[in-house]
């Protein structure tokens, strides 16, 4: 009876502890590396590092062709503007330009083929 009674003082904490412990470790698991962990948090704090990037580089080409645009919509039209789109759509070049022969594959952007120097 003695035995019994030190083995169950002895063995009903240890048991509860070692419950308690799996249920912590449990909840430590997933707090760490659960769908709605710290983990997840740093790739979604990566992500929205690479799409504010994404972001502010689109903002600067928008604000750029809204310049062009602007170039070209007021009520005096950038020559300069206007005839590199004319070359550009035409496929022409003047005779003061320096052209340069790209192979086909590797040739960039129509918009940024034509380039004249002046």
């Amino acid at each position: 009876m003695v035995v019994k009674k030190r083995l169950r003082a002895v063995l009903i904490p240890l048991a509860l502890y070692g419950v308690s412990g799996l249920a912590v470790g449990y909840f430590v698991h997933h707090a760490q590396s659960g769908q709605r962990g710290l983990d997840a948090k740093r790739e979604l704090q990566l992500e929205r590092t690479r799409i504010e990037a994404t972001l502010g580089a689109l903002q600067q080409e928008r604000a750029d062709w809204e310049h062009r645009i602007g170039l070209v919509r007021s009520h005096q039209i950038d020559r300069d503007l206007l005839e590199e789109q004319a070359r550009v759509m035409l496929g022409r070049v003047h005779r003061n330009d320096v052209v340069i022969m790209v192979d086909p594959e590797l040739r960039p952007a129509p918009a940024l083929a034509a380039r004249s120097i002046n």
